[in-house]
């Protein structure tokens, strides 16, 4: 018998149960049986005894005998105990058996029998029975009728159908696109898709011509599905640009003033700016903008960035205040205001309204929902129906929670206003253009028709009032100033404008136009001017929008797009005006001017543009008029590219030293580690061999901790370990200057690695106990969870490094600047002080490349060497120096794990055995151990590399605006101080840029613009 049979047959021969074996008691007879019958513990299957006689008889090669014996046996040592086969050929006389016991081999066959049944009654396939048969014999018919197949199949046929019928999922009755598509079907389908992510009021819009994503409890676009990242930054820059940020979240408190300047001024300080105090903010007449943290822990426990409104004084007691934040920020921020205002939880929990369009869409929600039959509407003298209400929330509480808290103490309130004011943004020069040519003032009415019960009641009301009317008639005249602006930026910054307007939709073009201003209406008009000088008055900044019963009305008797073309529909001249008259809505709104680019000298006032507030449900209303006038729409992505070209921080993005900016930067690290897992090792960067400690997320306490010891290692000065001031001592006045370390870098002229760098042995770098600035694994994500270090945002400060960052030139640019800004010379005398008070700080810094490079997110921010400097100085064009490949020491560790694993699934294949607990607690234990990720604590990140390192990139790309690389981020002010003090006059602030997948350094000047 050739090899490949005998594999064939033991393959066959493999699973077959065991009857019979040889006696193991010695006896008379040949070969050693015996008369005795074996135990059934004893008795071999016949199959094993057919092999053992077949391998005895035949001759050839060992390899092909020994295969079917376990290891460590030869010819000789075949048999059990003594009574086993005594080596040599045998004949089959003296091999076969003289007795059997009769229940082990009736076992034995039953078991086989079974077998042989379960196999051939078992289907091998997915195929119906039909489909079994040979294809002559198959007829079409039998897939619904039984008796057409073979009787011997016919029963099988029919358990067949009877498991697919139970199998068969009840279909609804109304699932035909028609009926699909009935508009109150459509809005208890958008009502159930809108349960755990709200919807905004443009949703629809957006998800047919937006990427959506799902964030902070909201769906929103996250960028549109063309080509138009440079169509969007031309719209920014020439005409303008519209967003939807009604997911922005807003707290309205409600008090007297002096006791919400009392326990607001808790929250943030004046060190940073301007306050909720400020004369011009708290008359109404400006926005504001304030950094609010935990109260009297500043500058600890940041909790995020916010705008506020004061509503304009009108001879009450209370006055109001309108804060808006994040949604990412809006638990944190609320908590808080109840803490410090004591408010107690209500007794009754508030259940949202239905926000509906019309009442005759109301009315038509009112349906009868029952299982398994159609969906009827409601006959008007039926009995109730069920009506179908519109969830409404901000995506960051539960819609049937309370909405507004009461203080116990001052008796303030505190009211969430999210989703019930919209809120839209214009960004560009033309934007005022867009608002004077979409929205008209409405018109003055003192008497209303009968038809209209409660429509403009309120606007009646007022208009009987000669100064509001008055008060009307300026405002509307100051919006039609506005088409004599260039931009939006020549007015104050964050102006505010009250207006009342009719409906927008009335007056929209037949189609896209794109709107331009009438300068040679304006070029001579002196009041133009004066609205340049002193802005808007504060009297005008008043709006009905504050009032939420107005609002609610606003909303409830819009008049609905069907109604709206059904009068259309009626006009003599098709495509003429329609004028409604006295039954045109009127809606109160809000302006507020976005000053745009403020810090800095290059480009003042880029981004400008206003913001719209309106009341919920007019929405699309005004959406789709400032689409007709050639708006282009930008969404989550083009909202932080805006800021990226501000050179500001984007929330959550770049707050780091806050609770939502940690989760962000927690939820970002888990989707690039994903993406690094689903790449093999061979197509992703190895960034322990790159150098690169933590390529995914940034240890910003790790890099403040590090640079404080470097100094405290000097001798010279000392400072505290934490990041109060009041604790801070000096010893000394100088830096620690760290020795260069020994090692042999890429060659500048050819750019080749001459050594590769070797950090410590793999021992020594694996031993963190006795090395200073690292820290446990367990340790890594507490210290990201302990905010251990602060972001400087003192203006005093920022405007102090500010100066300093400037080079001499050789003309002497960074001294008149100082002295122009009042600014003192570096000195140990000034810099010390603000070391003093800020040991573990870091400060918001922009990066310009000086030639080609494009900064990647999470790049390295690094001080040149001397060297470096020297090089640039003789070559312009020298890009910047290389860092020396590093030894990756977790490869070996890496591989022999993955070869104990590959022999443990070895072994469990051939054992069959479940994996013991301890294998698995070993695996989770090594799950963090992936090639080309530095595995183990963090050694001390600022002496890693080659150059030393000062901070990391939060954002980083090509800037269309300044035409070369730009990046954001964020530098130790320890390092800072110790570069700029180190460097000299004509270089100071330059730094290197690296990405986390190159070596290659390029040289960037650093600024703090303020």
């Amino acid at each position: 018998m050739s090899g490949a049979k005998e594999k064939k047959r033991a393959k066959k021969m493999r699973n077959q149960p065991a009857s019979v074996t040889l006696p193991a008691e010695p006896g008379p007879f040949p070969g050693g049986g015996s008369r005795a019958c074996p135990t059934p513990g004893d008795v071999l299957s016949e199959h094993q005894y057919q092999q053992q006689k077949f391998l005895n008889q035949s001759s050839g090669p060992s390899y092909r005998k020994d295969q079917y014996f376990p290891k460590g046996q030869n010819r000789g040592e075949r048999g059990r105990g003594r009574g086993g086969w005594q080596g040599g050929r045998q004949s089959i006389s003296e091999e076969m058996p003289r007795y059997i016991t009769v229940s082990a081999f009736a076992q034995a066959r039953a078991a086989e029998m079974r077998a042989m049944l379960k196999a051939v009654s078992q289907k091998s396939s997915n195929s119906m029975v039909f489909q079994t048969l040979p294809r002559h014999m198959r007829r079409r018919a039998m897939s619904h009728n039984i008796k057409r197949l073979p009787r011997r199949l016919q029963e099988i046929a029919k358990k067949e159908a009877e498991k697919a019928v139970h199998q068969k999922k009840e279909q609804s009755k109304t699932k035909c696109r028609k009926a699909r598509r009935r508009h109150i079907n459509l809005v208890a389908e958008f009502n159930r898709r809108q349960r755990k992510n709200i919807w905004l009021e443009t949703h629809i819009w957006h998800a047919k011509r937006f990427h959506m994503v799902k964030k902070w409890g909201y769906c929103l676009g996250n960028t549109p599905t063309e080509k138009c990242y440079r169509a969007c930054y031309r719209a920014m820059t020439k005409h303008c640009l519209l967003q939807d940020l009604s997911y922005y979240c807003c707290l309205e408190l409600t008090g007297k003033e002096n006791e919400l300047l009392k326990q607001l001024a808790r929250m943030c300080s004046i060190d940073t700016g301007l306050t909720f105090g400020e004369a011009g903010c708290l008359s109404g007449r400006f926005e504001g903008s304030v950094n609010l943290y935990r109260a009297d822990r500043y500058p600890e426990d940041m909790l995020g960035p916010v705008t506020f409104i004061w509503k304009p004084r009108d001879g009450s007691e209370n006055r109001q205040l309108w804060i808006w934040m994040h949604p990412a920020l809006k638990q944190d921020i609320l908590g808080e205001l109840k803490a410090i205002f004591q408010c107690s939880e209500p007794e009754e929990t508030y259940i949202p309204e239905p926000a509906t369009t019309s009442v005759q869409e109301e009315k038509q929600m009112d349906i009868v929902l029952s299982v398994g039959k159609k969906r009827k509407k409601e006959d008007k003298e039926g009995e109730k129906a069920v009506p179908v209400k519109k969830i409404i929330g901000d995506g960051t509480r539960d819609p049937f929670q309370s909405y507004t808290w009461i203080s116990q103490t001052t008796g303030g309130v505190i009211s969430d206003r999210s989703m019930e004011i919209l809120r839209y943004r214009l960004i560009g020069p033309l934007s005022h253009s867009v608002l004077t040519e979409t929205l008209k003032a409405a018109s003055l009415q003192t008497e209303m028709a009968d038809s209209e019960a409660g429509l403009n009641n309120w606007w009646v009301e007022s208009c009987k009032d000669p100064e509001k009317v008055s008060l009307h008639q300026c405002q509307s005249a100051i919006f039609e100033l506005l088409e004599g602006l260039s931009s939006p930026s020549q007015l104050p910054p964050g102006a505010i404008l009250g207006l009342t307007v009719g409906d927008p939709r009335v007056n929209m073009p037949k189609k896209k136009t794109k709107a331009m201003p009438d300068f040679e209406k304006y070029r001579d008009n002196d009041k133009v001017r004066q609205l340049y000088l002193e802005g808007v008055p504060v009297e005008c900044a008043h709006s009905f929008i504050w009032d939420q019963d107005i609002c609610k009305n606003v909303t409830e008797n819009k008049i609905s797009e069907q109604d709206l073309n059904h009068m259309r529909a009626q006009l003599l001249v098709p495509g003429s005006q329609l004028d409604l008259g006295p039954c045109e809505s009127k809606i109160p709104i809000l302006l507020v001017q976005q000053p745009g680019k403020m810090a800095g000298e290059d480009r003042p006032g880029w981004g400008s543009g206003w913001d719209i507030y309106l009341p919920k449900g007019w929405g699309m209303a005004f959406w789709i008029p400032f689409v007709y006038r050639g708006v282009r729409v930008g969404g989550l992505q083009e909202a932080l590219k805006h800021s990226e070209y501000q050179r500001t921080p984007h929330t959550p993005n770049d707050f780091p030293d806050c609770q939502a900016g940690m989760q962000f930067a927690k939820e970002l690290e888990t989707n690039l580690l994903e993406k690094f897992k689903r790449r093999p090792p061979a197509k992703r960067p190895n960034y322990v061999k790159l150098g690169t400690l933590s390529p995914f997320i940034i240890p910003w306490g790790q890099l403040t901790k590090n640079w404080e010891e470097k100094m405290k290692a000097s001798g010279e000065f000392v400072h505290p370990s934490s990041p109060h001031p009041e604790h801070c001592t000096i010893k000394g006045h100088s830096f620690y200057d760290p020795k260069a370390e020994n090692m042999k870098e890429a060659s500048p002229e050819t750019g080749e690695v001459e050594e590769t760098m070797e950090i410590t042995s793999s021992e020594g770098a694996l031993e963190t106990e006795d090395v200073p600035g690292t820290q446990d694994v367990a340790e890594r994500d507490e210290t990201m969870a302990r905010r251990d270090f602060i972001v400087l945002r003192s203006e005093k400060v920022l405007m102090q490094l500010s100066a300093w960052c400037y080079p001499t030139a050789g003309k002497d640019r960074r001294i008149r600047l100082v002295s122009r800004l009042g600014q003192k010379e570096m000195t140990e005398n000034v810099f010390l002080p603000i070391l003093m008070s800020y040991p573990r700080a870091l400060v918001w810094v922009n990066l310009s490349l000086l030639r080609k490079g494009n900064p990647e997110l999470h790049a390295m921010i690094c001080i040149p060497t001397e060297d470096d400097l020297l090089h640039l100085s003789k070559d312009k064009l020298f890009c910047g120096p290389q860092e020396p490949k590093h030894h990756d020491i977790f490869k070996h560790k890496v591989q022999k794990l993955k070869e104990e694993k590959k022999k443990k699934d070895n072994i469990k294949a051939l054992e069959g055995d479940p994996p013991s607990v301890p294998e698995e607690e070993t695996a989770e234990r090594h799950d963090d151990l992936i090639l080309g990720l530095w595995s183990d604590a963090l050694p001390d990140v600022t002496s890693h590399c080659s150059r030393t390192l000062l901070g990391y990139v939060t954002r980083g790309d090509f800037s269309l605006a300044a035409g070369c690389g730009e990046a954001l981020g964020f530098v130790s002010v320890t390092g800072l101080v110790y570069m700029l003090h180190n460097q000299p006059a004509d270089k100071k602030g330059l730094v290197l840029l690296r990405t986390p997948a190159s070596l290659q350094y390029r040289f960037a000047r650093l600024t703090i613009e303020v």
